[in-house]
């Protein structure tokens, strides 16, 4: 009896060896880089305000690009994390439709501090949230009534985001961030006003770790 006994002792040991390893291998870590890489979205809110006196509603319209992340852990719980896009070109309609549409370009890199409630424990579902800030630099206005001018913005910004494991270091990823993004507008060095764009950011993509 004792025989068969020890057998399956050692072969039960072996596989929970080995569970308890793959698990390990999944877990997120202090000291792990993990960069993201998908398609971004933004899509700016409906009411984006009014210019020249709230004579003229602005509609700001949404645009998709490439984005990308690089973070850090520095706990098993705690990092850091970096947006960065390639250029997102929006075009920016007036409501009444009397004027020339115009159109403006922009980055939006957004530092965050994350948060990882499942860190250090091996599990498949790596679900994360952060808070930080966003600064949004506009270049490339162009406008048929002027020289149009959009200032540079900095606000807040919150994150949601799920990282869900296939191997040691690929994944898929989903994310999203609310970014506070106010400009003043002007025209031929004229202010005109505020735009408020204030856009969701959602980005599909995968996900490295090393």
């Amino acid at each position: 009896m004792r025989m068969h006994v020890l057998p399956t002792l050692v072969t039960t040991g072996l596989v929970a060896t080995a569970l308890l390893a793959s698990s390990q291998a999944l877990a997120y870590n202090q000291g792990d880089f993990i960069t993201r890489v998908g398609v971004a979205h933004v899509d700016p809110k409906s009411d984006n305000g009014s210019l020249a006196g709230d004579t003229i509603d602005v509609d700001v319209r949404s645009d998709t690009n490439l984005g990308f992340t690089l973070g850090y852990l520095f706990h098993d719980n705690f990092g850091v994390e970096l947006l960065a896009a390639l250029p997102f070109k929006h075009d920016i309609r007036l409501a009444d439709g009397a004027l020339p549409t115009a159109s403006t370009k922009h980055l939006p890199p957004t530092l965050t501090v994350q948060y990882y409630p499942l860190g250090g424990t091996g599990s498949q579902l790596q679900p994360y949230a952060g808070i930080g800030l966003n600064y949004t630099h506009f270049f490339s206005e162009k406008s048929e009534l002027g020289n149009l001018e959009l200032d540079s913005s900095w606000g807040l910004a919150g994150q949601l985001g799920l990282d869900v494991r296939l191997h040691d270091n690929w994944g898929l990823n989903a994310a999203a961030w609310y970014i506070d993004i106010d400009t003043d507008v002007s025209l031929d060095g004229n202010d005109l006003g505020k735009v408020s764009i204030d856009p969701w950011v959602f980005m599909a993509g995968i996900s490295y770790r090393f």
